[in-house]
């Protein structure tokens, strides 16, 4: 999977045109049924770490679930409706159900991940499993 840079060449409509795309595919990204949060993952040593933005959501509305190695993040977020009718100019900014669904690089550990959030940051850690952590081999000199 690629990353898209940004570019004011490219026009308003381009990710409007993305979401149309993904949610032909994958309903649960339409805008009617909720969103799915940009999520940044990688690994050290002993975990694979994601971090996803939830700005404004209540953690505990939050379900994180692993299985097969696929970590689920799903959630609603409160849609504050003060004034039903706005004149916007823009309106990016999601609010709703979220769910979001990642394949992990390697056999994880799930029952021993752990989650915190900080200034509107989701951090998961999840151990490795043994068999995908790398190992040295030393290599034995029978020439003695």
């Amino acid at each position: 999977m690629s990353i898209i840079k940004w570019s004011p060449f490219l026009g308003d409509n381009y990710f409007d045109e993305m979401d149309k795309v993904m949610s032909d595919f994958f309903p649960v990204v339409s805008k009617n049924n909720g969103f799915m949060p940009a999520i940044d993952m990688y690994e050290d040593k002993d975990n694979v770490i994601i971090e996803t933005q939830l700005a404004g959501i209540d953690p505990e509305k939050v379900n994180i679930s692993i299985e097969n190695d696929i970590l689920c993040i799903k959630g609603e977020g409160e849609k504050k409706t003060e004034v039903e009718e706005k004149n916007y100019y823009r309106k990016e900014i999601r609010r709703g159900g979220f769910y979001r669904s990642i394949a992990l690089p390697s056999k994880v550990l799930g029952d021993k991940a752990e989650a915190v959030t900080n200034d509107g940051i989701l951090k998961i850690s999840i151990p490795k499993a043994p068999e995908s952590k790398p190992k040295l081999i030393k290599i034995k000199n029978n020439n003695k």
